[in-house]
């Protein structure tokens, strides 16, 4: 059973994958690593044959996993039995390409065969299929069968069908490409409220630019590889303090991206000491909730609280330039949330930014 503890609703660690055999064996995915929380929406994009399509089916335990490992809610999918994985299916809501409708059921009826799998009781299931018909803009087609709707009206049937049953994970494969602006619209709203209602988690894969506005998260994958995963909300959350420093304030946004996209973010309790005095320096730090004290310890080991500092604050930074120990400690005064640069990013930003760099000899010029 898929636990409720595990912070992460899909872990993927060093997933390869192959088709084919001997002579005619290739590889699709490599060394692939991605975590997702609990009520994120990621998008993923890249070119086709990418391998976007395979990972969302591997994810969906509709194939083996040959290397590697998934876990679904903290359940490793790999070794699980037909019966386990048929089980875990059913946290699952699959939207793919082909939309796989029965023709000789209505629109209600194959909605109903998703919410049969449930326990709600058969009175009440004609009512839950037509409310969602109606949410996707359905409501006068609910009798009618798929020879009788459009591809898109298709699609959408499609949709309520994996979205009925309120499943922890959704994977879709192109879900608007058949819809018109409007309707994809009410689909994207549909998924962005199951994911902030209901903590479900989706994935899309998808070569629409429309509704990449909805995303927690951009994944691009290019041949086989995840080669970027950006944080939509905590990079523009990033970007918007690294603007206010000195030291980052004349880059370009897309050299802001490219350095919060390298940062992780670190999670600190009252009391905890984010930095120390006298320790080695290896991380850049932002301050993106949160306040923390400034402290320094003088030569009778007397500490001396300096200043405080909130969001928006940054530290760290002379300790990596200078390559020298930390010159105060910080404490976290309350809970604070972090984004941090590791030191080797840090000097690859400074080397690749003549002006970066500058702008940091001023800064330390001026901190002393």
């Amino acid at each position: 059973m898929p636990s409720p503890t595990t912070p992460f609703a899909v872990e993927i660690n060093d997933l390869n994958h192959h088709f084919g055999r001997g002579e005619s064996r290739k590889q699709v995915l490599y060394q692939n690593r991605l975590a997702i929380k609990p009520g994120e929406i990621v998008i993923m994009t890249g070119p086709s044959g990418s391998g976007k399509t395979t990972l969302l089916t591997l994810i969906g335990a509709l194939r083996a996993i040959q290397e590697g490992g998934i876990k679904l809610w903290g359940t490793e999918l790999a070794g699980l039995s037909p019966v386990e994985q048929v089980k875990m299916r059913r946290n699952i809501g699959f939207i793919f390409q082909a939309h796989n409708l029965f023709d000789a059921l209505t629109a209600r009826q194959n909605i109903k065969m998703a919410i049969e799998l449930t326990d709600v009781p058969a009175a009440e299931r004609d009512a839950l299929a037509d409310a969602t018909l109606a949410a996707l803009g359905l409501a006068e087609r609910v009798n009618y069968k798929p020879r009788n709707l459009s591809g898109g009206q298709r699609q959408r049937v499609a949709i309520g069908r994996a979205l009925v049953n309120r499943p922890r994970l959704i994977l879709a494969d192109e879900p608007t490409a058949a819809l018109d602006k409007d309707s994809g619209a009410n689909v994207v709203a549909l998924l962005r409220k199951l994911a902030d209602e209901n903590g479900t988690t989706v994935m899309i894969v998808t070569h629409d630019n429309r509704i990449l506005s909805v995303a927690d998260r951009l994944v691009n994958m290019i041949d086989g590889n995840i080669v970027s995963n950006i944080r939509v909300k905590e990079n523009a959350v990033i970007c918007a303090i690294l603007k206010q420093c000195t030291v980052f304030k004349d880059m370009s946004p897309s050299d802001l991206t490219d350095i919060a996209q390298k940062m992780e973010q670190e999670d600190f309790t009252p009391g905890t000491d984010i930095i120390r005095q006298g320790e080695i320096g290896d991380k850049f730090y932002v301050i993106a909730k949160g306040r923390a004290q400034i402290i320094t310890a003088s030569t009778t080991d007397v500490s001396r609280p300096v200043t405080l500092i909130k969001e928006g604050a940054f530290f760290g930074e002379v300790a990596l330039l200078r390559d020298q120990p930390r010159n105060a400690t910080v404490r976290a005064q309350e809970s604070v949330t972090t984004y941090t640069l590791s030191k080797e990013n840090f000097l690859a930003a400074v080397r690749a930014h003549k002006s970066f760099e500058e702008q940091l000899a001023t800064q330390l010029f001026h901190r002393g």
